[in-house]
């Protein structure tokens, strides 16, 4: 088969293996993250040094080793104690507590961020801290962390080709499944990093609409 038919034959087969598998595993993945990393920033500015403490080595941890190795360790490691992760569990619990470890230093400084006034105006109301938090505090501070964790979410997109070796079926496992049929694996590569990179243009344009959204909210 020519080589430009191979390109233009292949290329759906990669897009689809974009949106059934590395967009759902992204978008899982950054939510749970999401989740995980507000409980850890709330934890990390927490007045208790133990709550504290936790959040800070569970940082640490996270943000000191590659997510590679993090990512064996759950599929690969833990088989050998007797807990089997399916690949794409594992997928999904190794980028979300990755993503919750980076993320929880972006909310945690977008909540520091948002000026002691607004604490103690809220005091002064009768809220409680917890109430000050969702209702003044959350709020604001979520506006600001909008850039930082856009950019986390576009760079876990691509982080998602590493699931490829824990053989979870998505973008980049397809290319390299189409390649190693083919054995052209420069053209399949290329057009997988094409596609990557059309996602992620994609995805910046809607960051610089949502950004130009909040900005409207922003007294001048």
């Amino acid at each position: 088969m020519d080589v430009w038919q191979l390109a233009l034959s292949s290329f759906w087969p990669i897009v689809w293996g974009a949106i059934s598998g590395t967009v759902p595993l992204a978008l899982a993945s950054f939510v749970l993250g999401l989740v995980i990393a507000l409980g850890v920033a709330l934890m990390r500015i927490s007045r208790r040094r133990v709550v504290s403490g936790i959040a800070r080595a569970y940082i640490s941890v996270i943000r000191g080793t590659p997510l590679l190795v993090q990512l064996f360790v759950i599929f690969y490691g833990l088989p050998s104690i007797g807990i089997v992760v399916p690949p794409w569990p594992s997928a999904i619990v190794a980028f979300s507590l990755n993503v919750g470890g980076y993320a929880a230093e972006v909310i945690r400084a977008a909540i520091l961020s948002v000026p002691k006034g607004q604490w103690e105006a809220a005091y002064t109301t009768g809220m409680s801290r917890t109430m000050t938090l969702r209702r003044i505090i959350l709020p604001q501070a979520a506006r600001v962390s909008v850039p930082p964790l856009s950019n986390t979410f576009i760079s876990l997109v691509k982080d998602t080709s590493l699931a490829s070796l824990i053989l979870v079926t998505e973008l980049f496992r397809v290319a390299q499944q189409i390649a190693a049929f083919s054995q052209e694996f420069l053209i399949l590569y290329i057009e997988a990093a094409l596609v990557y990179w059309i996602v992620c243009l994609a995805l910046s344009a809607g960051q610089n609409r949502m950004e130009r959204r909040l900005d409207r909210y922003v007294a001048a």
